[in-house]
């Protein structure tokens, strides 16, 4: 078996897992604040169009700091995070104790 592919595809491996963080856990990570948004003790119009404005810089930002940070394993984990801090405010709108 001829394995000299392999050398490089695993150097183009980080790259593409830092493209898919940015994409898909970016996109994971504003769909979660615009669905927190909607836990803020405002106005529900107001909470979406908050909702809706926050998640596009928090989607810009996550694109940014996915390619700005050391490794790409560092990148997922702070998605990670960043996505486990939302989580309370979203199970919250889900289970109808909105405010």
């Amino acid at each position: 078996m001829n394995a000299r592919w392999i050398a490089p595809v695993a150097a183009w491996l980080p790259l593409m897992s830092r493209i898919a963080a940015a994409l898909f856990g970016g996109y994971a990570l504003a769909a979660l604040c615009s669905v927190a948004a909607l836990a803020l003790p405002i106005d529900p119009q107001q909470a979406v169009f908050t909702g809706m404005l926050a998640s596009f810089l928090l989607y810009a930002g996550a694109v940014i700091w996915v390619f700005a940070v050391r490794s790409a394993a560092r990148a997922w984990l702070g998605l990670g995070i960043a996505a486990m801090l939302l989580l309370p405010a979203v199970y919250r709108v889900y289970a109808g104790a909105g405010p």
